[in-house]
């Protein structure tokens, strides 16, 4: 027994990458949950219209943050500040009480809108909110289910894209395809491109599933563009399916391309928004959510789902997505031409007469070789059988 149990601790060691990943990565999950895992809204952006907007912005308190007003404006302007994103409360003040509208699909902002409204009732003053028209536009309810089901649909492609791309392609490395396709005459871009169709196929499937149960079981309303929202998951389904790729291009076994994978889901999970809300996130954590893809297809799939928000407020996300798409799949290209350029470079031409003089020279260097070694176990194994090359001699002569 003692050993096996020096034999697992010196494989662990000469492991680094497994070792590495036992020990950095509970430290890395402590210090991101600790900072992330809060539902406490400590700001809430607000937008405020109507003859009154420049005073309301003084006397709003804490957590309320006005980021923009519009004196002129009135309903609409502050309907499609929203919409658009760009507030969570809007605040529409004009003659008799101010009315003010909540995005319900940002679950956790909106209660702590509420709850601070609640406080707020009853003081007098100017053009305070005191007994305030109030109305929850896009989630009246604030229905759990409306604001989840639209992230678990990009939880669901990241799962797909990331860790199943990354399986399946490990596998073909450690069952030795992989060296097969680097003497066929392909391009590094075929390969590539030939590896994710088939998981893209099966991803987009898994989404239109989701949506449908979500539809149909929940009743999540879907009121915006498919051509949007088919846009955005386009897009995020290629920068997934390069995380997988690129993955598994540095991974010697399915077990390595796990590891990898989970650690590019959970941050995904965790910090984009899709728990927790980004505004109770430690800033020196919150960076990180900036440079995950899922944090970006939660804002176009609850923008387009439940808000109807159009392509032009969506350009912000939907380039970033474009642009991280031409990175990764960029790297994993690259990563693939790394391995299969050296085969490329060594592979003559496989038909014409270039081919045949090569093929032919082979053939004749081998038949000769073959030739020189048979003379030359038949002169060593000559004398000591008793052979000659002259005539046989007749006994007794």
């Amino acid at each position: 027994m003692w050993a096996m149990i020096v034999k697992e601790f010196r494989q662990i060691r000469r492991d680094r990458r497994t070792l590495a990943m036992m020990i950095v990565m509970p430290i890395v999950l402590l210090v991101v949950l600790g900072y992330a895992a809060s539902f406490e809204v400590s700001s809430i952006p607000v937008a405020a219209a109507g003859p009154d907007a420049v005073a309301v912005a003084r006397t709003l308190p804490r957590p309320f943050t006005v980021v923009s007003s519009a004196p002129a404006k009135g309903r609409p302007w502050a309907a499609d500040q929203l919409r658009d994103g760009h507030a969570a409360v809007s605040v529409v003040t004009g003659a008799g009480r101010p009315a003010v509208l909540i995005d319900g699909t940002q679950l956790f902002t909106a209660q702590a809108a509420l709850s601070a409204l609640a406080r707020r009732s009853g003081s007098q003053g100017g053009p305070s909110l005191a007994r305030p028209r109030v109305t929850v536009l896009y989630n009246p309810k604030l229905t759990t289910s409306f604001v989840m089901i639209p992230g678990l649909a990009g939880v669901v492609l990241v799962f797909v894209g990331t860790i199943i791309t990354s399986l399946g392609v490990v596998r073909e490395r450690q069952s030795g395809t992989l060296e097969q396709l680097a003497v066929m005459p392909l391009r590094p871009r075929d390969v590539y491109l030939g590896k994710i169709v088939p998981y893209f196929a099966v991803a987009a499937v898994d989404l239109a599933i989701v949506l449908a149960v979500g539809i149909a079981v929940f009743g999540v309303p879907f009121r915006g563009s498919a051509a949007v929202f088919a846009l955005g998951a386009l897009l995020f389904l290629f920068v997934t399916l390069g995380i997988g790729v690129l993955i598994s291009s540095v991974s010697q076994n399915q077990g390595q391309a796990i590891q990898l994978a989970v650690m590019t889901l959970l941050p995904q999970v965790l910090l984009s928004g899709l728990i927790f809300p980004l505004a109770s996130i430690a800033a020196g954590v919150r960076w990180i959510a900036y440079f995950l893809p899922l944090t970006y297809f939660n804002e176009i799939s609850r923008g387009v789902m439940l808000r109807a928000e159009p392509a032009t407020a969506l350009a912000l996300p939907l380039g970033i997505l474009a642009l991280l798409g031409v990175v990764v799949v960029t790297l994993a290209t690259l990563r693939f031409r790394a391995f299969l350029a050296p085969a490329a470079r060594g592979r003559p031409s496989r038909t014409g007469p270039a081919a045949a003089a090569p093929v032919a020279a082979g053939v004749a260097t081998a038949g000769a070789a073959a030739a020189g070694a048979a003379a030359a176990g038949a002169a060593t194994l000559g004398p000591a059988a008793g052979l000659s090359a002259g005539p046989a001699e007749e006994p007794g002569a």
